[in-house]
Parts: C-alpha cells; structure tokens; sequence
C-alpha cells in the first residue's frame, strides 16, 4: 500500500515542474492532430490512435499527470472538433484510464505482457464497461445493445493497440527521447 501512495505523491511532484509541463504540452498537440484522424464507425464506435500520446505521458509523469492529462485532453479534443454530445461521464473514465496506465507504467520496466495486461484492464473497464455505460445513458440504448459490437471492437484492437504502444515506447527508448526527458527533469529539480 506504501508503494502505491507513494506512486501517487512522486508523480504529484512531476506535476509541479515546468517540464512536466512543457512535455505534456507537446504530447497533448501531438494528441489533438492525432484525433483529428480517427475513424467513425457509426455513432458508438470510434478507432483513433490519439490515446497513445495519454499513454506516454502517464509512462513518464505517473497516475496523477496521467489522468490529469487525458482528462483536459479529452475536454479540448471535444472543443476543437465535437462529436455528438458532451458528456461529463466519459471525461470521467478517460481520467481513470490515465491513472490506471500511470500506475501500470510509471517508474517500471515496460515489457510486451505488462503493455498487454494494462491495455486488457484500460480496455476492460473503461472501454467495454464504463464507457458502454455512459453511452447508454447519453444515447438512451440499452447496454446490451451496445456492448456486443463495442466488446468486439476492442478486442480485435486490443494487440494491435498493445504493439503500437510497445513498439513506440521501444523506438523513443532507443533513440534516447525517453532518457532526455528524465535528465531534463532530474537537471530541472536540483
């Protein structure tokens, strides 16, 4: 239980340094010329690759820069390009989602099974279920109605999503993107 508080209070820290700042502002307009790209598959299903940039920050800041990012994230894409209606439930599990990936991911070594165990839960219990619930309340269809289709999609991008995820993490690791970011927060907090 220690460790987890204490995931929470070092990534608390990250959130006051202007870097974290700077680097969540770069991957945030990385995000939003990401989901200006997204694939409709009708009213309910949607295939964008915008949340791999919420992936990365909370790779690198933790659970609490994590969500705080998905969450202006998901408050800003909808202002630029709006897509049916607002709904405060949906900020709600994109925030959620963010903290689960910066728990799974923050401070520990990203292997193939932990990128795949983290996006089964994210996809889970935000995509499958809670997001299913929002839409069922927002659109007024039943739950069962929309799981089926919304199950299957994200299970079908749920190693596609996985490799993505791995493979960029790989790349920005080998070309020492990653090792830049953390010296220049080190060198910044002394």
């Amino acid at each position: 239980m220690k460790k987890f508080v204490t995931l929470f209070t070092e990534s608390y820290r990250e959130l006051k340094s202007v870097r974290t700042i700077t680097t969540a502002a770069m991957f945030g307009a990385v995000a939003i010329v990401l989901s200006m790209f997204s694939i409709n598959m009708g009213s309910y299903i949607r295939i964008s690759f915008a949340s791999l940039p919420n992936e990365l920050v909370a790779y690198l800041f933790g659970p609490v820069v994590g969500g705080l990012f998905s969450g202006s994230m998901d408050v800003l894409k909808y202002l630029l390009k709006p897509m049916g209606a607002f709904f405060p439930g949906l900020t709600m599990v994109t925030i959620l989602a963010g903290i689960m990936y910066g728990c799974m991911f923050y401070k520990k070594p990203i292997t193939l099974s932990r990128v795949l165990v983290t996006k089964f839960l994210v996809m889970l219990v935000c995509n499958v279920i809670l997001n299913t619930i929002c839409l069922s309340i927002l659109y007024g269809k039943g739950f069962m109605v929309l799981l089926p289709a919304r199950a299957l999609k994200n299970l079908v991008m749920w190693p596609i999503d996985s490799m993505i995820f791995y493979s960029m993490v790989r790349a920005l690791d080998t070309m020492g993107v990653f090792k830049t970011i953390r010296k220049a927060q080190t060198a910044g907090t002394k």
